[in-house]
């Protein structure tokens, strides 16, 4: 930013695309998605165990949330069997990678009581 002589404010090398933040928000952003990383941090889980994890959520929204997140490579599904069908989710290396600023998001919140 720089200050003209009039004191505006003016853009000195705006952003014509999307920054590095929108673009991770793009990935990570969306209701539920931090939540369904962290519950999968620790391993495999079926669908149905996880959609219980995530209080407030329907399994409607969850599935939504899931195939958004298995497109961009943050978790994996995994067909267990087919009659009846059992799916199971992992996160994957990529996944895994969000759990470092997800830690931080929480202690974040737990301090500041929100």
């Amino acid at each position: 930013m720089k200050t003209d002589s009039e004191r505006i404010k003016k853009a000195i090398d705006p952003c014509l695309s999307p920054c590095p933040i929108e673009r991770g928000m793009r990935i990570l952003g969306g209701k539920w998605k931090g939540s369904i990383l962290w519950h999968l941090k620790d391993g495999p889980m079926r669908f149905n165990d996880l959609a219980r994890q995530i209080g407030g959520a329907s399994k409607k929204m969850v599935t939504q949330r899931l195939r958004e997140m298995e497109d961009t490579g943050l978790v994996n599904r995994n067909v267990i069997s087919t009659k009846p069908i059992a799916v199971a989710y992992e996160i994957t290396d990529f996944g895994r990678t969000a759990l470092r600023f997800l830690e931080e998001l929480k202690k974040w919140a737990e301090e500041y009581n929100i």
